[in-house]
């Protein structure tokens, strides 16, 4: 008995279509033999979601996810799982509840989407984000901004460039629990169905060689995806992301192991948002199979990690293709972007914890300014409409933490609005919260402690000198220890904002954010 998880929706894209690919995974199934049954689980647009209370409920639909696949698997007593995502926390998600109940499983990507084209010109989810700032600031009118809208996303699939759905998807496949090639296939090509199918058979491959999942997530196939996202210059929320998914299988993993990895592996790839092509380049000069086999090549890749197909990541490559002579979305391991990974983890007396930066793209690698602090998104948003943002402000969004927000809510639409205002690399950004895959610029999130738990990002006060540095990976504010617990002393915890319903359940449950905020630990 095979559980076919689909997370097909109509509410957004990147899940529209996966009711047929739950299908041609059912026939898979069938083909090999076994039982397929299939359930659904809920999702949730990030694009829709975003810049306003929306947002709320992104991050808690992961642990939703993960519950929803865990309870139906176990209740029906599945002997194995199929489970297929689309959206940014489908990914994750499936893999939380693979690693917790640690059947036969494969993960299956529902791939991502074509760009849309407009004037010529290649547009995505992005383009409409950064085009609202624009329009904010009186560059494009109504019109011209419902035209960017309505070109924007062509067909199914997730958000087209290296944004959290196709980092998340990337890390999948180089942890070995998703088909080679199977992340960088679009959502229309056929190859996706075919893809379908071979994910069904191998469940019960799987489960004649009593193959577990476990078997596959190990610490070193966690390395490897950490070292994938490096080179691929993927997002921010893979900290988040991965660092649960180690949680479900028991595997310690830790933020300075992402930095550990970043120092030796350099960044690659000129992909959106910081660059210039989408996942569809990619997967037309070789996919993540070629990028893997150029980084195995070079030993940066850890080849006897186990996969569901049942060889090791070494035996899988042997099978790819190199990556396309003469192509610039991969540059050559001598010449690459920047000679270390660009997610880069930042500590100081701002972030004891940990905050993340991503640093692609960025030609200054260090900002200080005077702090404009918000103490929720809404009011950084509305400074950021009255022209009220100067250059060289450091814009500080605080309790929007994992318990604050709750939920850690993205940016994107603060971050495009300083792009489409003309601001890009001008002002920083700082916040408890996280960033959207599709953020870019000088914006720092997963500060932590947050400031509802009274982490010093609690302490900032509007003009407090706050310096960012990449280099020397520091994140501060030059204020006196005295000062600082004089602030402390008078600071006072405010209420959650929800006290009932999943968000206030969640706001009470969730881990800090240097700890992957999930909801299935001891208090």
């Amino acid at each position: 008995m095979i559980g076919i998880a689909s997370t097909w929706s109509e509410v957004t894209p990147c899940n529209m279509h996966i009711d047929n690919l739950a299908k041609e995974a059912k026939h898979g199934v069938q083909l090999q033999g076994g039982a397929p049954l299939i359930f659904n689980t809920i999702t949730v647009s990030d694009g829709i979601s975003m810049g306003h209370e929306g947002m709320f409920y992104s991050l808690p639909s992961r642990e939703i996810i993960a519950d929803s696949i865990e309870i139906v698997t176990s209740a029906e007593r599945f002997d194995g799982l199929v489970a297929i995502g689309g959206c940014d926390k489908n990914t994750p998600a499936c893999l939380m509840a693979i690693g917790r109940m640690n059947l036969p499983s494969v993960y299956l990507y529902g791939g991502t989407i074509e760009p849309g084209v407009l004037d010529g010109k290649e547009v995505d989810i992005v383009t409409a984000f950064e085009a609202v700032g624009q329009y904010h600031a009186g560059n494009i009118d109504d019109k011209e901004l419902h035209r960017i809208e309505c070109h924007v996303c062509p067909g199914p699939g997730s958000c087209g460039g290296m944004y959290t759905a196709n980092t998340m998807a990337a890390a999948a496949e180089a942890m070995g629990m998703s088909l080679p090639g199977s992340s960088s296939t679009p959502a229309v090509s056929p190859k996706k169905v075919i893809e379908c199918a071979e994910s069904g058979k191998l469940v019960l491959q799987l489960l004649e060689k009593n193959i577990l999942p476990r078997d596959i997530m190990t610490k070193k196939a966690f390395e490897n995806a950490i070292t994938l996202i490096m080179a691929l210059g993927g997002s921010t929320n893979a900290f988040l992301h991965l660092m649960a998914i180690a949680h479900s299988v028991q595997v310690d993993l830790s933020m300075d192991d992402f930095e550990q990895i970043r120092k030796r592996v350099p960044h690659l790839a000129d992909l959106k948002p910081s660059g210039t092509y989408s996942m569809k380049d990619l997967s037309e000069i070789g996919g993540i199979p070629g990028v893997m086999k150029l980084l195995y090549d070079r030993g940066l890749l850890h080849g006897d990690c186990l996969t569901i197909t049942g060889k090791t990541i070494a035996e899988n490559l042997m099978e790819a293709e190199a990556l396309k002579v003469g192509q610039e979305i991969i540059r050559p391991l001598d010449n690459p972007l920047k000679p270390n990974g660009p997610l880069v983890v930042l500590r100081g007396n701002l972030a004891p914890e940990g905050a993340v930066a991503k640093m692609s793209g960025l030609k200054n690698l260090r900002f200080s300014g005077p702090a404009r602090v918000f103490d929720s998104e809404k009011e950084a948003t509305e400074a950021i409409t009255r022209d009220e943002i100067r250059k060289g402000d450091v814009v500080v969004i605080r309790y929007a933490g994992p318990k604050g927000g709750p939920g850690m809510p993205e940016m994107l639409s603060v971050t495009a609005l300083i792009v489409g205002k003309g601001l890009g690399g001008e002002v920083a950004l700082i916040t408890d919260g996280r960033f959207s895959g599709g953020s870019h610029g000088f914006v720092v999130g997963h500060v932590s402690p947050e400031a509802q738990v009274g982490g010093p990002i609690a302490l900032l006060r509007n003009g407090d000198r706050v310096t960012i540095d990449s280099e020397t990976q520091e994140i501060r504010f030059e204020v006196s220890n005295e000062e600082l617990d004089s602030r402390a002393k008078m600071w006072t915890q405010p209420p959650l904002k929800f006290t009932s319903g999943v968000l206030g359940k969640y706001a009470r449950l969730v881990s800090s954010a240097s700890k992957g905020a999930v909801t299935d630990v001891e208090p």
